[in-house]
Order: structure tokens, then C-alpha cells, then sequence
């Protein structure tokens, strides 16, 4: 074991990067090393690594291969755009490295198998980002694992970000979804399908896993101009058949910063055959009340007119919601338990290979929604 685990950042600012390179330096048993990306990514790209290496003190490493090849690096947090990201993580797993990926960890099934494959013939470690570590994701398995419901028969999520100037969206023009989706990585919008229900997926089958053998699914456009003008969803809802008569559904997505008190609802619905139990992210909290003048949502930035990272956010003069406060506790850094893993030499119980799956639920979905059918899954 060395002395601390180097972690070289592949990808730059304006992503989950930000907070990924702040629980691996927050994990004494870790350091930075760099960051880097290929030689030949666009210059807006090459901007945000030099940001993201300011902002940490970090040297930049121009050559993605080249810092691979360092001796001091054993872990790869990876967070490119979607379209690169399985084939990276191939890449830095074939270099020896343990791989941490955002999510989801591809943008189609064949990608997905290559970084899977990578990971499996180098011997190392994988894990795709969740919340799997958040309390309340705890507290629903413990709720499952103890019985006190009965047998688990049912389960619901809802999961909506409470970010961006909702009210834009023309509701005159419904979407029609298209198979297969051929864009995943915009500036100011994101497929919500695609990264915010991964959560759920993810979330479920890591509380209560069985194979799922059919997706029913439907996307559309209800809040914002940005996801209606690049023709990507900013909801979505989707049902999940499991083998042994298990149904789950779920809606995700984007509702706009007014629509919550915090960071949006975030609560899964546990249906037994002896009683039901309602866990939620926000039940533990502070509820602020003051002569302060009400919340308001930043100025729209053009850079970044969702909020998505906190970086932009401050700089553009946004602060944190205070109505809500929720109450910290139970919680363990994601990051940090994937350093368990590679300590303990065990697999994560989000690994790359499990992951892979999370994948290609959240792309039957996208199939189901354009055809308007369930799709199953052999």
C-alpha cells in the first residue's frame, strides 16, 4: 500500500469534478497529483482544466497518457463528457489505474463493456458515482434488510433538482423522443433521463437488486427554454418490471429554483406486503425563518443558466438556499468508501460492472419513450 494514494483528475471545472477533488483531498489517505484530459480537446475545455488546476494548486498535465504513466498516480477520477468517458476509462484502467467514474459511466451499452472489460483484465478497481453513501439511501436498505415492511413489492422515487429559471418552456410544443439519443453533453442543459434518474436506478438496485425484465418510459419538456431549444427532456418517468413480480417507478428530472425549499425532493416509497415506509432526503432538517429579505435565484448566468456548478454559481454572485438547512449525519464520502475498497481489496458495491447495467436501464428507457412501448430486457 503506498504511502497515500495519488489521484489524478481527468476532466476540468464546470462539472462533478469540482466536488469529486474535494473528497479525495478531504481523505488523508490521498493526494492530488494533477490534472489532465487528451492534447486535443477544444480550448473552452482546456480553460476549465487550467481552472480546475488553479483552483487546487495543481499542476496541469497537458498529455493524458503521459500522466498515466506516472508512478505516483493510482487512482483516476474521471469526469469528461459523456461521449468520451467509457473509452477514458479504458484507457485508465489498462494504464493500472483504479477507476472513479461519474455518472453514468457511458453514453451507450459498447462503451460501457470496453471500460468494463479494461477494469476486469487490469485487476483493478471500479466505482460509478451515486448517492448510495447518503443517509437516506442507507436508512431505505436498513428499512428493507430489517423486515419491518414485509416483503418489499413495490418502490417509488422521486428525484428533481430544484436548479435553473423554470416557467420557459413552451408547453404548446410537446417532444417527441428519438432513438437512439446522439447527444448527451450540452453547455447550459442536461438530458434529465440520462443524469438524474440515473440516481434512482442506481439507488434502487443497490437497496433492493433483481434483474429487471421490462422498461416503460416517457420523457417531455415542462420548465425550461434550454432543454426544449437543444430538443433534450427536462422530466422524465419511468417504470421498472423485476423478475418475481417487483415493480418500481420513478420521475426525474429539473423544476426550477422556486419549486423547493432545498435542493429539490428526494424520497423513495417502500411498499410491503406488511406495511409501507416513506424515506426522505430532507425529513431531518432546520427550517429557517428570519426578517431576512426572501431567497432569490441568482441572475441567470450565461455561462451556466441551470446553476449547475457551484463555481459559476459563486462567482456569479449565488448563495445557498436558507430556508432549508438539512441536518448532516450517517453519511459517508463516496469517495472516501472506494478508498475501503482499494484498502480492503474488495469490489465496491457500485463497481463498473454493476453500472453497466444502471446504463443500459436508463437506455431502454430512452427506447420506450420514442416508441412508445415497453421494451424488455433479455
Amino acid at each position: 500500500m503506498p504511502a497515500k494514494y495519488g489521484v489524478l483528475l481527468v476532466g476540468g471545472s464546470r462539472s462533478h469534478q469540482e466536488g469529486y477533488s474535494s473528497e479525495f483531498a478531504e481523505d488523508p489517505r490521498c493526494e492530488l497529483i494533477g490534472v489532465t484530459d487528451e492534447p486535443n480537446v477544444p480550448e473552452q475545455r482546456k480553460s476549465w482544466l487550467r481552472e480546475l488546476a488553479e483552483a487546487r494548486n495543481l499542476p496541469l498535465l497537458p498529455d493524458l497518457d503521459e500522466a498515466l504513466r506516472r508512478p505516483d498516480v493510482h487512482i483516476a477520477s474521471i469526469c469528461v463528457e459523456f461521449e468520451r468517458r467509457g473509452p477514458i476509462t479504458a484507457r485508465c484502467a489498462q494504464a493500472g489505474k483504479h477507476v472513479y467514474v461519474d455518472k453514468p459511466m457511458a453514453m451507450s451499452n459498447e462503451h460501457a463493456q470496453e471500460a468494463v472489460e479494461a477494469v476486469r483484465a487490469a485487476g483493478v478497481k471500479s466505482q460509478m458515482f451515486t448517492m448510495a453513501r447518503q443517509a437516506w439511501a442507507a436508512r431505505a436498505k436498513q428499512t428493507v434488510e430489517s423486515g419491518r415492511i414485509g416483503e418489499l413489492i413495490g418502490m417509488h422515487f422521486d428525484l428533481l433538482f430544484t436548479k435553473g429559471p423554470a416557467g420557459t418552456a413552451d408547453l404548446d410544443r410537446p417532444r417527441v423522443e428519438k432513438y437512439p439519443p446522439k447527444r448527451f453533453t450540452f453547455i447550459e442543459c442536461k438530458r434529465e433521463l440520462f443524469t438524474s434518474c440515473v440516481y434512482s436506478v442506481a439507488a434502487l438496485r443497490w437497496i433492493h437488486d433483481r434483474p429487471v425484465k421490462r422498461v416503460f418510459a416517457q420523457t417531455s419538456n415542462y420548465f425550461f427554454r434550454e432543454h426544449q431549444d437543444n430538443d433534450v427532456e427536462d422530466f422524465a418517468a419511468i417504470s421498472l418490471e423485476f423478475e418475481g413480480g417487483f415493480t418500481a417507478t420513478i420521475t426525474g428530472g429539473r423544476n426550477g429554483w422556486l419549486s423547493h425549499p432545498s435542493f429539490g425532493p428526494v424520497r423513495v416509497f417502500l411498499i410491503g406486503n406488511r406495511g409501507s415506509q416513506l424515506v426522505d432526503a430532507t425529513d431531518q432538517r432546520v427550517e429557517v425563518s428570519c426578517d431576512a429579505p426572501q431567497w432569490r435565484p441568482p441572475p441567470a448566468n450565461p455561462d451556466d443558466p441551470m446553476g449547475f456548478w457551484s463555481s459559476t454559481t459563486r462567482a456569479w454572485g449565488g448563495v445557498d438556499k436558507f430556508e432549508w438547512q438539512t441536518v448532516p449525519g450517517g453519511s459517508q464520502s463516496d469517495a472516501s468508501y472506494f478508498v475501503d475498497c482499494i484498502e480492503q481489496d474488495r469490489e465496491s458495491d457500485v463497481s463498473l460492472s454493476s453500472s453497466a447495467e444502471t446504463l443500459r436501464i436508463l437506455l431502454a428507457a430512452y427506447q420506450s419513450s420514442a416508441t412508445g412501448q415497453p421494451v424488455e430486457l433479455g
